[in-house]
């Protein structure tokens, strides 16, 4: 095991994954600048800096994985994928489909998003919902650098386009990462991070650890969290949250993007429609603003979930009875 950061996980998960499989390359804006050693390695034509054009980006990379290569791209800031919409969309996610089958697009868009660098609305906005909710995508966003290196060469692997996630506040943590170069992770599979019997905390990306840290202040009061993270949110394991949330009976779910039409508000689908019966208080969903980002230091994480806040929503859960679900902001 080494201890490395999120950013030197990628680093090495597209280094093992090029040196494996020749048909991988790495395209997209500064890629060859910012990693000018997979370029020495691999050569030019294999790491290719490309200009500010995200949709002629992806829409490069979907005639490369059609044409039987394996594209990765780094489309740099979240909201910029609204650009490369129509190719990861209309065509990536739709043309195996509507080839029969016949065609595959391997390739995985790759882009950071959340808060904690205050770069503002249009380079901060959290648009996994809209990618999940597109036929023939997957959604891979992580919260620990193992799995960061894990998923992306699975993703990279995988036989269907991937928008793999990175949330800007985990970049530079640091974590225990298998040295075995074949590490991958399976999309789809959620992890228990914290075991525990009185309430499930469902999330993903950086406020695992928010879910975590509201885990130890809720210890210290005799009452127990079990943590989930999805670590995919396209496929996500129904199973390990249905089988939390029937072992607790009460569902927190915490996300920095909005709850409107969310990753919150269709894990609270699952609950009302899977284990109605196993609930014992209502389910609660602790999620940011439907508002854009701001620039600033302080309103930006007064807009996030906090583990006082998560804190609060689960004492206010042990007394509730069953009723209407609840929806909370974190503003």
């Amino acid at each position: 095991m080494s201890r490395i950061t999120t950013e030197q996980a990628i680093h090495q998960a597209l280094a093992e994954e090029m040196q494996r499989d020749a048909r991988v390359f790495l395209m997209g804006e500064g890629v060859a600048t910012k990693r000018p050693d997979l370029l020495r390695d691999f050569g030019a034509a294999r790491v290719r800096n490309t200009p500010l054009a995200e949709a002629i980006i992806a829409g490069t990379a979907v005639g490369a994985a059609a044409s039987g290569l394996r594209p990765v791209i780094d489309l740099l800031f979240a909201p910029f994928l609204t650009y490369a919409m129509d190719a990861l969309v209309n065509s990536a996610g739709k043309l195996r489909y509507l080839s029969g089958g016949q065609f595959e697009f391997p390739l995985v868009a790759m882009s950071m998003t959340g808060s904690g660098w205050c770069v503002g609305a249009q380079h901060n906005h959290n648009l996994e919902a809209m990618f999940v909710h597109a036929p023939g995508l997957k959604v891979v966003m992580p919260s620990t650098p193992a799995d960061f290196k894990g998923l992306l060469k699975s993703a990279i692997r995988d036989a269907d386009p991937v928008l793999f996630f990175t949330d800007l506040g985990l970049l530079h943590q640091e974590g225990e990462v298998p040295d075995d170069g074949d590490h991958c992770v399976p999309l789809g599979e959620a992890v228990v991070r914290r075991a525990g019997r009185d309430v499930t905390l469902v999330s993903y990306a950086k406020t695992v650890e928010v879910c975590l840290q509201a885990a130890m202040q809720l210890g210290a009061q005799g009452i127990s969290a079990e943590v989930v993270d999805l670590r995919t949110l396209k496929p996500f394991d129904e199973a390990t949250v249905l089988n939390s949330l029937r072992k607790t009976g009460r569902l927190v779910i915490v996300t920095e993007a909005s709850g409107l039409c969310g990753m919150a508000a269709e894990l609270a689908a699952l609950a009302a429609t899977r284990a109605f019966a196993a609930l014992r208080a209502p389910v609660v969903r602790l999620t940011g603003p439907d508002a854009p980002a701001a620039s600033s230091w302080v309103l930006e994480q007064a807009a996030l979930p906090s583990a006082d806040a998560v804190v609060q929503a689960v004492e206010g859960l042990l007394h509730q009875a069953v009723a209407e679900p609840a929806v909370l902001a974190a503003s």
